[in-house]
């Protein structure tokens, strides 16, 4: 399979090139620099300049391959709406330089999935994303279903390993910042979390199983207690562990407040079954227990 991985250099998309290049996959990788250009061809793949912005160059690195993985999006948060849009517009881009038949997945997340209380988040579930969550990977991918493409979505929960994990590394930077590791109110809300390693076999998979349009969660852990992640972060930077109200959150916590106040649960039983996945790498809080915190 010839694939187009947007995001090729990032957390997640570096794992996932190594392990499409490790099944025998072709793959074009975007790069912006050329570090990242000498990094895909170590690993085997071939690196194709430019960015999201530059619309030319995703026409140029999907054009001729049979399916896109498109991973990037920006990190700063203080630019989210921002990226948001940007991703729309790079999402229709990618769509309509693909032919009829293949296949795009893009990434989205738990926070996508209209939350009701008692009821665990599951694939089937539809996109609901509040407004003040402007992201919309979901609704923006299968507007390309009608051109005769095949989509999918993979839903992210907290991706992690002993360096990064998700919204929980900015958690990390503000507690070592501000010299407390923060939650709201009880820390009753809880997060799903998926180990990098399984998170990027999820997305191979789904590449190769080409379903027509489907989504898929990206869960190993259904639910991590923010109070219990706070307990780890603060043993890990050696600061105290608080409680905070709303009000106090939303200035301790600053562009990711909405995020800290939620709960980002799911179930991932229908992705087990579709693609044989079985997730088996550690736990969010053993990594975040055996992260070099001095770096």
């Amino acid at each position: 399979m010839r694939v187009f991985v947007t995001g090729a250099t990032g957390f997640i998309g570096t794992e996932l090139v190594k392990q499409l290049i490790e099944a025998g996959h072709h793959v074009r990788g975007l790069t912006r620099s050329d570090a990242g250009a000498e990094q895909l061809r170590k690993v085997g793949a071939s690196p194709h300049r430019g960015s999201l912005e530059d619309k030319g160059s995703l026409r140029g690195g999907a054009t001729g391959m049979d399916a896109v993985a498109h991973l990037a999006f920006g990190i700063d948060m203080s630019k989210f709406a921002e990226n948001s849009a940007l991703e729309i517009e790079a999402i229709e881009t990618l769509g309509s330089s693909l032919e009829p038949g293949k296949l795009i997945i893009v990434t989205s997340g738990l926070a996508a999935v209209a939350n009701e209380p008692g009821h665990l988040p599951k694939e089937t579930d539809p996109s609901g994303t509040p407004p003040s969550i402007p992201r919309r990977p979901d609704q923006t991918v299968q507007l390309q279903a009608a051109k005769g493409l095949h989509v999918g979505i993979v839903r992210m929960s907290q991706i992690h390993d002993t360096h990064k994990q998700g919204i929980v590394q900015f958690l990390i930077q503000i507690a070592r910042a501000k010299g407390v590791s923060a939650y709201i109110g009880d820390g009753a809300s809880r997060w799903a979390a998926c180990s990098l390693a399984d998170t990027a076999r999820l997305f191979r998979l789904a590449l190769e199983g080409n379903a027509a349009n489907a989504t898929y969660h990206a869960v190993a852990e259904e639910g991590v207690a923010l109070k219990e992640i706070a307990e780890a972060i603060a043993k890990g930077l050696d600061v105290p562990v608080v409680s905070l109200d709303p009000e106090e959150a939303v200035g301790h916590f600053g562009p990711i407040a909405p995020f800290v106040g939620m709960d980002l649960q799911g179930s991932s039983e229908l992705t087990r079954q579709a693609l044989a996945w079985a997730p088996n790498g550690p736990g969010l809080i053993e990594d975040l227990t055996n992260m070099n915190y001095a770096v």
